[in-house]
């Protein structure tokens, strides 16, 4: 009832169309009205009935979203609601955290509302209900998160990394910490290297040392950190290490209003141990610390601190820390405090302001004041401390601290204070990692990524600005939100597109790239002082003004505002940074715009200044005179290297932590890092460029931690997001259930919105999250389709994998929509893996079950053998002592068994002797193979360790030639740059030089001119009215010029000026026309994403639909199979129960004819009695005659013998037929056994054939369609063989043609060499004739020779091109016959699968028609098999019968027997004997009723051929079934098999008895043999019959004893 309750509310639901109406304070349910035919609303307006009020409201369209049925109030995973949008997804948040359940899936991440108080859901009882297992299976938990994460190491042997993300106070820390207490809890560790208990001394040192107190979280981190759990191949912890960054170390000197320093301080100078006090000169404390650092005031909190305290100690106890070491750490941290104490003077000589604190901070860092003074002021403490420097300062620069204003003593003084805190904080980690880290092989890990959430002061109620260490803290989330957005949303969409997978999804908004690249943003000009145009980000802009003599922070944010704030005529939505009304304060939006941050950027000059006196805290430390201080910093100077005070924690014993540390070192000694390694600025971006490298090769899980309400006194909705919604009204909040937690809606929209997590669920949903490479998912998932695997192998190697999945997944009937091919692996819908997993899972225990039961079985049998194998033993062992005793008295034993021991005591020490030997010599021998293990074990460590050197050495040097070669190149561009800056101001200053000479002259000229007029004034006064005439005259002429061009310049400049307010409205109005456009533009595109958001849903939820009805459909058939399969099941009984009752009908005729013929037979047997009674009466007639005959005796006694003899023959007959009816009897019940599971079988047979054949029909059908596009590609392979084959034709003719032609040309030459060459010889043989006669020279017999070799050489060169040629021309016939052979291979196959075509074809028909007839076969010798058992139970009622009958009459001839000797004692008269002899022989013709025997023999020869009918018609059956085991499974064939054995065993001890009886009846002397033995016999071999056809030989050697008992037992039997 309940369940049509919630369908009707649904229905409604849906009928009423709910949407969320979006305002000021949230959102609120109601109900969108449908316009009124008469009066249409404006366009994007809608109508809304509200539901807690009933109000109605026209409202903007893009104010409402739809909203979810009340199923989905409390989902447990983001993902499956049916309308996704924001109103949705934070109610459904709302009514959860409401509930108390804190935790949400959102698709493949989690996000997790930080509760106010501390719930009880992390006990160790629901750590072990996560045990083991899936995601899928599992409640929405931070456990949840940290099991999926090690089970997913454990099956991919993949690196793992949790990273949180969110806002200050939202949880992260402590969501940290249930995560790597559950892996310890749940992993466990080998040795206790990692425990729950180490983790929780870790965990109370971190916080102790890098937490503090800030406006929004009371213990706030103040740190990054990076754990790391290495597990073994089982699993386990094998070791763990922390890596630090970002530690604001300044908070030690100087911190915000409202805010602490670390917690240590106020734990230490709460202690209560009186000689650490004294020690550390903590009685007396100061009234005044320049720090801040003030002991706690409250009694409440002194007793907290203190408590703290002592927790302190022990937990850095658990972690091994020396007391030694603890004592070094407070002698520091009070060095600090009395530093702060002491204060430094604010004009004048820089010292401190009190000298007596500063004598006790350098006494407690075991130094002089002289020293301490000179490392904080003058910088140049005791010892060689090096000097900072900048890259960029070449050998003549001024250092850093000279190039702005110089630092005051009280800055010195911070500096130091900072310094020695990081290098507390650092050893601090480096004894942390100590204790956690372990020799042992690791395989993989899981780093857990925790990081200071984003702060925001105006969000905690304060009007200060966010400082510079805010400002690195709220850049390393934004670097984490961006890898977010990248995993979840910008790479899966690279996937789909390399995997030409298309995906309708909706423009995502722009992500957070822009006020990250207002901050971290580099330059390429990397050694460049000067300040150009091209746009860099804060942190650079902050190294350049701080290395400018004039920089200030107004430069800086003009700057700044100048590459990212917003222009004129831009537009205004997408500027990250906007100016404060505030000097020297700017805002900056992360989180996608949506947390607007206003910082101060007062003091970060000074702040990213090289502080040489936090730089000499290291030699401080390290020169100390207190052993406890300086042993522990003295090994430290050479291992900071360039990660110094910014990573801490790289220090690690296993090989996951040395490749950690390793990729850290890399990403600080590569490309700009290596340049910039020494900036304070931009250590900042290179640690989190680190914190990102080193996760992002590993499997990332997201945690979105949320705030659910903001700090006191602040305004969540103007600082979090300027503008939540369109819609300026102002409605009251919906009301919640009561006793529900509340949640700031606004506040929590604005973290929704910045995560953008909506868009990773959208790409979730609509995409596919989920996927595979082929031959991965089809060795996966091959055991969910057995017939595949059957049909190729288990191990099968398959040339096109994507084809091979295809068909694995229409195997498995999936969905079409659920899945989609790519080019390299097969992607899923959320959720389809999984329950393809599942469906695995389930029958994977189910074939492990059917292992074990066959493994069970199998060692059952094994026993069973061995027992009888015990028994076999036990027989023959009792057999040889039987033996034994009958021949251990026997002398000649004596003698043997005296004398064999003898004979082999000699060949046995000879060969103990030998045995020795070798012994001896494999002992050497192993010994020398484990020597040489050994120092081949060595050799290979200490090689493993030099290749790791070598590697690290040569890492080393190809980063730094990296960064050099990175460096050259740009000193390179940087030089060409100057070159050609260089020329183009020589260029002006030689055209200005000529310029200027060029005026020089003129002004020369006009000077010359001036003087020759003077001087002509002087001389010639009378001409010097007629030149001032003139001179006025041109006076005059210039005023009046000057006066109309400056009216002329004044019209037109007035033109102008109309013309530029003219254009000025036109732009204006044009501005106001753009502007309009966009916003309604931007309307456009909210609409069209907000509606194919809707659509989208609506697609997912019509496809979820589908799959639902698919599904139904699945079950809808699986249901009719079954139902038909019950159906016929009936029909099948219902046939048995008439095929029975009309047997029993015959049962009960056959009944009554027994019964009559038993009546016949009792009263034929009361005839005999009455007849044995007459022979008693006259056999005492006998007896009481006195007259006795010998010769009648004589005879009387040879009859007598002669009637034994029958008797015995009787009693033998008798036996056999006894024997001959225990065997029918077992033959009976093992063939009604045999019938019964003929029964069972034919029942699933049937079953099974109809599939069997429908699926051969496919399968042939397949095979058809198979082979007709083998016959198409055969014939197109015929076709383009012909092709080759003519183009071979015709290279062929076109060789040989040339072979021919070459042959004539090779011919024509050697004939004409040979003729040379015979000329030559005649003339050589001339030469050597005439030279005989002559005397020749041996030069002219040297040349000769030469001629003649050369003559030969040339011959055998020409033989041997021609024998080439020869041997072309063979290739190219041999080639020509195998492509002919070729051609007519292809022809044969072609007509072969045409054969075969026809073949499957007509036995596909002849199969039908063998089932038809097998059916009718099999039903006939059902019907026969049954007959055959009422008729055998018919002759066993006779045999039973005719027993008795024999028994009775056995009993009379006894009776009679004893009569005779009786009358052979006395004598008798011959006329009585005679009598008798006559009586006796009546009684053998009344004997003659044993013919019946015979009768019975012949009915048990019908059994028996009847028998061999059925027997033949079985093994035509299986004949028959041979052909189709073909097709069938293994399971028929064992059937077949088992009946087979069955039915020879059968045939077999047919031809035994009938073979017994004819010996019996051949043979007379073995008649005379017991009926004991002849049954053992049978018993022996019935055993033998049913043992297994492997046990032959234990079968013979069984019977072998019975056979030779049932000898002895003849044997012994009197005649």
């Amino acid at each position: 009832m309940l369940g049509k309750e919630q369908i009707a509310a649904e229905e409604a639901w849906y009928e009423t169309e709910k949407v969320w109406l979006v305002h000021r304070d949230g959102f609120s349910l109601g109900s969108q009205l449908r316009p009124e035919a008469g009066s249409p609303l404006p366009e994007g307006k809608v109508k809304v009935k509200l539901d807690h009020d009933g109000a109605v409201l026209e409202v903007e369209e893009d104010d409402v979203e739809k909203a979810n049925p009340p199923s989905c109030d409390r989902v447990e995973d983001l993902a499956s609601l049916l309308y996704l949008n924001e109103s949705s997804t934070l109610h459904t948040l709302r009514q959860r955290y409401g509930g108390n359940l804190l935790h949400t899936y959102a698709g493949p991440t989690m996000v997790i509302i930080n509760p106010l108080s501390s719930p009880s859901m992390y006990s160790e009882k629901v750590m072990h209900m996560f045990k083991g297992c899936r995601r899928e299976d599992s409640s929405p938990h931070i456990y949840a998160v940290a099991q999926a994460a090690y089970r997913s190491m454990l099956m991919s042997r993949q690196d793992q990394a949790i990273v949180l993300l969110g806002a200050s106070g939202s949880g992260k820390t402590t969501n940290c910490q249930h995560l790597v207490q559950y892996l310890a809890t749940i992993a466990g560790s080998t040795g206790k290297v990692f425990s729950v208990e180490k983790w929780q001394a870790l965990y109370t040192i971190l916080e102790a040392f890098g937490n503090s107190s800030t406006g929004m979280n009371g213990n706030a981190t103040r740190f990054s950190q990076i754990i790391s759990l290495d597990f073994d191949q089982a699993g386990q912890v094998a070791s763990a290490s922390v890596q630090t960054l970002l530690l604001e170390k300044l908070r030690v000197a100087r911190h915000p209003a409202n805010e602490a320093t670390f917690n240590v301080f106020y734990y230490l100078l709460a202690c209560s141990d009186s000689t650490l006090r004294t020690e550390l000169h903590f009685n007396h404390l100061a009234e005044n610390n320049v720090f801040g650092i003030v002991p706690p005031s409250k009694p409440e909190e002194k007793q907290k601190a203190t408590q703290q305290f002592s927790k302190l100690l022990t937990a850095m106890k658990v972690m091994g820390i020396s007391g030694d070491e603890q004592k070094a750490f407070w002698l520091i941290l009070g060095a600090i405090y009395h530093l702060g104490a002491a204060g430094a003077t604010k004009a004048g000589r820089k010292q401190f302001a009190r000298h007596e604190w500063a004598q006790k901070a350098a006494y407690l860092l075991g130094c002089s004041l002289e020293e301490l003074s000179s490392a904080i002021f003058k910088h140049q403490p005791k010892g060689t401390l090096q000097r900072s420097t900048s890259f960029r300062q070449g050998p003549d620069e001024s250092p850093l601290g000279d190039s702005g204003p110089k630092l005051t003593a009280l800055e010195c003084l911070e500096g130091m204070a900072a310094g020695l805190y990081s290098e507390l904080f650092t050893l601090l980690i480096s004894l942390l990692n100590r204790a956690l880290k372990s020799s042992q092989h690791s395989v993989c890990s899981v780093t857990v990524v925790d990081t200071p959430g984003a702060q925001n002061p105006k969000l905690a109620g304060q009007s200060r600005g966010a400082t510079f260490e805010e400002l690195c803290h709220n850049y390393a989330q934004e670097r984490l939100q961006q890898l977010f957005h990248q995993r979840t949303f910008a790479r899966e969409l690279e996937r789909y597109k390399e995997e030409n997978i298309e995906l309708a999804l909706a423009d995502a908004e722009p992500s957070s790239s822009d006020s990250i690249a207002a901050v971290d943003q580099s330059s390429h000009q990397v050694r460049s002082l000067a300040r150009t145009d091209e746009a860099r980000g804060l942190l650079w802009l902050l190294e350049e003004e701080a290395l400018q003599p004039g920089g200030n922070e107004d430069t800086l944010l003009e700057r700044l505002f100048s590459y990212y704030g917003p222009q004129e005529g831009g537009k205004e939505g997408h500027n990250p940074l906007l100016p404060s009304d505030k000097p020297r304060h700017f805002l900056l939006g992360h989180s996608s715009g949506t947390n607007w941050v206003e910082y101060d950027a007062t003091g970060w000059l000074n702040y990213v200044k090289h502080n040489p006196a936090s730089q000499n805290a290291s030699a401080l430390l390290q020169e100390s005179q207190k052993k406890v201080i300086s042993s522990l910093f003295a090994g430290r100077g050479g291992s900071a290297l360039v990660l110094s005070g910014s990573v801490a924690g790289l220090e690690g014993g296993s090989q996951l932590a040395l490749r950690r540390a390793t990729s850290m070192r890399k990403t600080f000694t590569t490309g700009v890092a290596a340049v910039k390694k020494k900036s304070l600025c931009i250590q900042i971006k290179l640690q989190v460029d680190a914190l990102i490298d080193s996760i992002k090769k590993s499997k990332l899980h997201f945690v979105h931690c949320f705030l659910p309400k903001a700090g006191a006194g602040g305004d969540p909705q103007a600082v979090l997001c300027r503008r939540v919604s369109s819609s300026e009204l102002e409605l009251p909040a919906e009301h919640c259930e009561a006793g529900l937690m509340q949640l700031d809606v606004p506040l929590l929209r604005a973290q929704l919105r910045g995560s953008r997590l909506l868009d990773a669920l959208r790409m979730y949903r609509q995409g596919y999250p989920d996927h595979m490479v082929f031959a991965e998912f089809r060795r996966r998932f091959d055991v969910l389709a057995p017939h595949l695997t059957k049909k190729h192998g288990r191990n099968y190697i398959v040339v096109d994998e994507k084809r091979a999945v295809e068909e694995l997944l229409e195997s498995l009937d999936l969905e079409k929509s659920s899945y989609h091919m790519g080019l390299s692996r097969v992607f899923f819908r959320a959720g389809s893996l999984a329950r393809l997993e599942e469906q695995r899972d389930t029958q994977t225990s189910r074939n492990i079950t059917l292992f074990q039961a066959a493994c069970r079985g199998f060692l059952a049998r094994q026993h069973f053998k061995k027992r009888k194998i015990q028994d076999l033993a036990i027989r023959c062992v009792q057999k040889n002592i039987k033996k034994n005793k009958g021949v251990k008295d026997w002398p000649w034993w004596k003698l043997f068994t005296t004398v064999r021991p003898l004979i082999e005591v000699q060949l046995t020490e000879d060969q103990i002797r030998g045995k020795d030997e070798e012994i001896q010599q494999l002992k050497s021998k192993l010994e020398k193979v484990e020597k040489e293990r050994n120092e081949l074990r060595l050799n290979s460590d200490r090689l493993e360790s030099r290749i790791t050197e070598l590697t690290s050495e040569l890492t080393d040097e190809r980063n730094t030639g990296e960064s050099a070669s990175q460096l050259l190149d740009a000193e390179t561009a940087e030089r060409l740059r100057a070159e050609k800056e260089m020329k183009d101001l020589q260029a002006k200053y030689d055209a200005l030089k000529k310029q200027m000479e060029s005026m020089e002259m003129e002004v020369m000229e006009a000077r010359l001119i001036r003087a020759a007029e003077l001087n002509g004034e002087l001389d010639d006064d009378d001409s010097g009215g007629e030149w001032r005439l003139k001179y006025e005259r041109a006076v005059r002429e210039i005023d009046f010029t000057k006066k109309r061009l400056q009216q002329e310049l004044e019209d037109k400049l007035e033109v102008e000026q109309q013309g530029k307010r003219q254009l000025e409205r036109k732009l204006a109005d044009l501005q106001a026309d753009s502007e309009e456009s966009q916003r309604a533009l931007q309307q456009l595109k909210k609409k069209c994403q907000r509606l194919a958001a809707e659509l989208q849903d609506t697609k997912l939820h019509l496809e979820g639909q589908q799959g639902r009805n698919h599904d139904l459909e699945k079950k809808q058939r699986r249901f009719d199979s079954e139902l038909s399969q019950a159906h016929e099941e009936a029909q099948r009984e219902r046939l048995q129960r008439e095929k029975l009752s009309r047997e029993k009908d015959v049962l009960v005729a056959e009944v009554f004819g027994l019964k009559q013929l038993l009546e016949d037979r009792d009263s034929d047997i009361a005839g005999l009695t009455q007849k044995a009674e007459a022979l008693e009466a006259e056999l005492q007639d006998i007896s009481s005659q006195e007259s006795k005959d010998e010769a009648s005796l004589a005879k009387v006694k040879k009859q007598l013998r002669d009637l034994e003899a029958k008797v015995k023959d009787q009693e033998e007959e008798l036996d056999e037929q006894a024997g001959t009816i225990q065997m029918l009897e077992q033959a009976k019940l093992r063939l009604e056994m045999e019938m019964e599971r003929l029964r069972q079988t034919h029942a699933k047979e049937v079953e099974s054939r109809d599939e069997e054949v429908e699926e051969i029909r496919q399968s042939c059908q397949k095979k058809l369609k198979q082979m007709e596009v083998q016959l198409e590609e055969e014939y197109e392979d015929k076709q383009k063989v012909l092709r080759e084959k003519r183009e071979l034709e015709s290279k062929l003719s076109a060789v040989s043609e040339q072979a021919n032609q070459r042959d004539f040309e090779t011919e024509k030459r050697l004939r004409r060499d040979l003729k040379r060459t015979k000329a030559l010889l005649a003339d050589a043989q001339i030469m050597l004739d005439h030279l005989k006669n002559n005397a020749p020279s041996k030069r002219e017999i040297t040349q000769l020779k030469n001629q003649l070799e050369e003559s030969e050489f040339t011959c055998a060169a020409a033989v041997k091109a021609r024998k080439s040629m020869e041997v072309e021309i063979e290739d190219l016939h041999l080639q020509i016959d195998d492509l002919a052979k070729a051609k007519g291979a292809l022809e044969e196959q072609l007509s072969r699968l045409q054969r075969e075509k026809n073949e499957v074809q007509s036995r596909l028909e002849e199969d039908q028609e063998d089932m038809n007839e097998l059916m009718k076969k099999h039903k006939a010798a059902v019907a026969q098999a049954s007959r055959d058992l009422a008729q055998m139970n018919d002759l066993q009622a006779q045999l039973e019968e005719v027993s008795k009958e024999k028994q009775e009459l056995q009993e009379k001839l006894q009776g009679l027997q004893s009569q005779l000797e009786f009358l052979e004692q006395s004598m008798v008269d011959k006329s009585l004997v005679s009598r008798q002899e006559a009586k006796i022989r009546e009684l053998e013709t009344r004997l003659d009723l044993e013919a019946a025997n015979q009768s019975l023999q012949s009915d048990l020869k019908l059994a028996f051929k009847r028998i061999g009918d059925l027997q033949a018609a079985i093994e035509d059956e299986m004949e028959s079934d041979s052909n189709e085991d073909l097709i069938n499974s293994d399971g028929d064939s064992d059937v077949d098999s088992e009946l087979e054995e069955r039915v020879d065993g059968v045939k077999s001890w047919l031809s035994k008895n009938k073979g017994s009886s004819k010996t019996l009846s051949d043979d007379g002397s073995l008649k005379g043999s017991s009926p004991t033995s002849s049954r053992h016999t049978f018993t022996y071999d019935r055993w033998d019959d049913e043992q297994d056809a492997g046990d032959s030989t234990r079968r013979s050697s069984r019977s072998s004893p019975s056979a030779s008992e049932a000898e002895s037992r003849a044997a012994e039997t009197p005649a």
